[in-house]
């Protein structure tokens, strides 16, 4: 009688120790989506001297958009207080691809003085998740599924970058994309202060 019960503490022990550590450990959570309102910026920093727009400049078409994770975001409050950059890509766009990386580092190198905003057009969710993940891409990111803010930036296809100052006012637009360097460089010039 004492060997069934050893018997069936042990088993006891057993099912008890694997069903107590199954429900102790949390449940899987899923990833974070990426561009999404989670990466919008902070505050523009204290002091931030940026340069203003030239005389005449137009302005950049306000738009409110969807991002990554179903939130909206309304450009004209990105660029109210600092420039943005409008970054316009797709997941299967070789040239886009072979810029994102130094892109995605300049957005970082900048912090909070400039704001970049990717735009994804014509593009499969789950595919703008891999090529965001892909390539560090840390900065909110529109879903332009209709072609509308394309349109309204006349971006016919990506890539395609467009500065937009402080105030929102279009202070350059690079049909074709640019490099990270190029872009740099525009920006100290274009907008921020020494």
């Amino acid at each position: 009688m004492r060997g069934v019960r050893l018997a069936a503490l042990a088993v006891a022990a057993v099912l008890a120790a694997t069903g107590c550590s199954a429900a102790r450990d949390e449940p899987a959570r899923p990833e974070p989506v990426a561009g999404g309102a989670a990466a919008l910026p902070g505050p523009a920093p204290a002091g931030l001297a940026l340069r203003p727009a030239p005389p005449g400049a137009p302005g950049a078409p306000g738009v409110t958009g969807r991002l990554t994770d179903g939130s909206t975001v309304d450009l004209a409050q990105l660029w109210a207080d600092r420039p943005v950059v409008l970054v316009f890509f797709t997941s299967w766009c070789g040239v886009c691809e072979q810029r994102q990386d130094a892109l995605s580092q300049l957005a970082r190198d900048h912090g909070d003085r400039v704001v970049f905003v990717g735009v994804a057009g014509q593009d499969k969710p789950e595919d703008v998740q891999r090529y965001l993940r892909a390539h560090r891409v840390e900065y909110p990111v529109l879903l332009d599924d209709d072609g509308r803010v394309a349109l309204a930036y006349a971006v016919r296809e990506p890539p395609a970058v467009v500065l937009v100052g402080k105030g929102g006012k279009l202070l350059r637009g690079f049909t074709g994309g640019v490099d990270a360097p190029t872009l740099d460089a525009r920006l100290k010039e274009l907008v921020l202060a020494p």
